[in-house]
């Protein structure tokens, strides 16, 4: 029996992968002192940053992905130990584990990591995961097509999920914003015979995706346009712009402007449509989308939002209607909104 197509159902490969850090951002903690710290008293994440001399932004999203691992817990804007770690984890506790978990910071390549990135906030100079290219507006041919390989696979069974959603069936022109390998533009154009869709990324990268939209034979509905999205115009006449795995690259007020340009762009009545792996409102996990999280810290500017916080960046655009809906298999969701 061969092989079988792609479902939308990636969750086993998905949660194999993010394991890679569920180890080494509980030996982080140990080595910079949280659970001492939130064993002791509650705090916030600004006044715990304070006391562990840390980046208060990177803290948070490292305390997101400890709250999913059930090691710490949130009531009220403060964080605190659970009692597995008040019991565990505490170097005054009777059952510490650090003498067992010592051994891990030097042999665990990536503790080393996230502790650089807990301390400066930012990552480290040596992850190359597309996000330096992007910032510069520029990439090299050989990097383009490793990215592009990377992201087709990352994003093929999300890509199939978002496809099966109701609104592309009332959307007659789509551009996909910072399209990587275009699968996310053909898998919704496969689904949506009627649609047409703009590929549209830096041009190194459009040469890539052209490679995709070729193999897919969808040429005579999917085309690219080679834009830097950040200082170029956009094209415009489309019903929607769609951006999978975009605004969690970058900071709120990056991610502000993407939505500003893409609101200038949109007719009345035009839709934003964002593919990302939702954080609960409070920061406190799922599992998947923390440790995603972590993963952004580690390679990009940005994080996994909540929806609360993108109901803000894109209501600043001007925005309206914003709302979320899981679109199956995986662990993404679909976040819309309507330009008035």
């Amino acid at each position: 029996m061969g092989p079988l197509p792609p479902s939308a159902d990636d969750r086993l490969i998905w949660d194999m992968w993010e394991s890679q850090f569920r180890l080494p951002v509980a030996t982080v903690a140990d080595e910079v002192g949280t659970f001492r710290a939130l064993g002791n008293a509650p705090m916030t994440t600004e006044e715990l940053a304070v006391e562990l001399k840390v980046d208060a932004r990177a803290l948070s999203i490292h305390l997101g992905a400890l709250a999913s691992s059930g090691l710490v817990d949130k009531h009220d804007g403060r964080w605190t130990a659970t009692p597995a770690a008040r019991t565990w984890l505490h170097p005054d506790a009777e059952g510490y584990w650090g003498g067992f978990l010592f051994r891990y910071r030097e042999t665990v390549p990536m503790h080393a990591q996230l502790l650089e990135t807990l301390k400066t906030g930012k990552r480290p100079e040596n992850q190359v995961a597309g996000g330096p290219e992007w910032e510069r507006g520029t990439m090299s041919q050989e990097v383009a097509e490793r990215i592009a390989k990377f992201m087709h696979a990352h994003s093929m069974a999300p890509a199939r999920g978002a496809a099966q959603q109701s609104v592309f069936g009332q959307i007659s022109s789509l551009m996909d914003v910072g399209c990587g390998s275009g699968v996310y533009g053909i898998e919704i154009a496969k689904a949506n015979p009627r649609l047409t869709v703009t590929l549209l990324d830096l041009k190194e990268m459009c040469t890539e995706a052209q490679k995709y939209v070729e193999d897919a034979g969808v040429t005579g509905r999917v085309h690219t346009a080679g834009v830097n999205m950040f200082e170029e115009e956009w094209p415009t006449g489309h019903d929607a712009h769609f951006f999978a795995n975009v605004f969690h690259d970058w900071s709120e007020e990056t991610n502000k402007l993407l939505a500003r340009k893409s609101f200038e762009a949109l007719p009345s009545g035009g839709k934003i449509l964002l593919s990302e792996v939702l954080m609960d409102d409070d920061g406190t996990g799922p599992w998947q989308a923390a440790a995603f999280s972590l993963m952004m810290l580690w390679g990009t500017l940005g994080k996994q939002y909540s929806l609360p916080e993108f109901r803000e960046i894109l209501e600043s655009a001007g925005f309206t209607d914003v709302q979320a809906v899981r679109t199956g298999g995986g662990y993404y969701s679909l976040v819309s909104a309507t330009k008035p």
